[in-house]
């Protein structure tokens, strides 16, 4: 397969001293859903080196419409997603070195992966890890590109440590809202909108290219017809904790971390996160999945068999189980 990449070689801005660099390059995806899996393929497409991919979930039904690597077959199997990655990116492109991990991605496991990597993409589904991270790779100095979606809605942006204004210092300047999946829907379109930014902005880092990148957040709704891009440049600051000039990077830090407990012989997990929440936002988008009760104090769900109760200081209590791996997925899933 001499030809494989000789259409990519024949755009210029890439050029077969690119496509070389492409293949000597390390890429970390963290997440392995929608963005991570459409990711995934295009940088094996592309000839990426090496592609380490990190996720803790397993292939479900719901995926299939938007997390395009996965089958039936998958779902059939509940293969852990990172495991059924590479087995349908191994046949599209065998020459790609391929490194799964099916864990929780923190500091301590991450971090040894991450002293070997030029690039890390983005492809998860909360916000805790996306700070840790933002943290760990100002720590490492390597580039990452953040990337979110939901509903008909996405958002993206490229971090260059030392040079750009970090995830905190954007999220600060430019709120996003705690909607996710689970509570307000996603369509496969804004999925791959935002992935068309990632992997255009992931290509130009490979080959080297960094005068091309874009310093602009984009934001857009396809629905709604919306796009927008916003120079970020003034949202970088000189105190900021993470890309300041004396930078702490508390992420990383245990007292930041939301910590979970299963509180005995209650069949609960107890979350608590150092954020709080909007009761009357929450209450709007939770009110389309389940019932709802709220009061000035709290607000709880009936979801599916478990019951979720929300405090205005962000503390959760997920009744109907002790483990702490489903307690965490369904709070990502709601509270977002």
């Amino acid at each position: 397969m001499d030809n494989r990449y000789s259409r990519q070689e024949l755009f210029r801005q890439v050029g077969k001293k690119g496509q070389e660099k492409i293949q000597q390059k390390h890429v970390l995806i963290i997440g392995c859903g929608a963005l991570g899996t459409a990711n995934a393929e295009s940088l094996v497409r592309a000839g990426v080196g090496k592609l380490t991919i990190v996720d803790r979930d397993y292939v479900e039904p719901s995926n299939l419409h938007r997390q395009q690597l996965f089958t039936e077959q998958d779902c059939f199997q509940q293969l852990p997603k990172a495991i059924a990655a590479k087995e349908h990116l191994s046949q599209i492109n065998s020459n790609v070195d391929i490194q799964v991990f099916v864990m929780d991605g923190n500091y301590t496991n991450l971090l040894p992966i991450l002293r070997d990597v030029d690039l890390v993409i983005d492809a998860t589904d909360n916000f805790d890890i996306r700070y840790m991270m933002n943290d760990l790779v100002h720590q490492e100095n390597v580039p990452w590109i953040f990337g979110s979606c939901v509903g008909s809605t996405g958002m993206s942006f490229t971090v260059l440590p030392g040079k750009t204004p970090c995830l905190q210092c954007i999220l600060d300047a430019t709120p996003v809202s705690g909607a996710t999946c689970d509570s307000v829907g996603i369509i496969a379109p804004a999925v791959q909108m935002v992935v068309a930014h990632q992997q255009s902005e992931a290509i130009k880092i490979l080959v080297e290219d960094f005068t091309a990148l874009r310093s602009k957040l984009v934001t857009f709704d396809l629905w709604n017809n919306l796009y927008h891009t916003v120079d970020m440049t003034r949202s970088k600051k000189e105190r900021c904790p993470t890309c300041g000039v004396n930078p702490s990077y508390p992420y990383l830090q245990y007292e930041t971390q939301t910590k979970m407990e299963v509180l005995c012989g209650r069949n609960t997990v107890q979350i608590r996160a150092k954020r709080k929440v909007q009761l009357d936002e929450l209450e709007q988008r939770l009110s389309r999945i389940g019932k709802v009760n709220k009061n000035p104090f709290l607000l709880s769900l009936e979801y599916a068999t478990y019951r979720i109760v929300i405090f205005k200081d962000g503390r959760v209590l997920v009744h109907g189980t002790d483990s702490l791996e489903l307690a965490r997925n369904i709070y990502y899933q709601l509270v977002g």
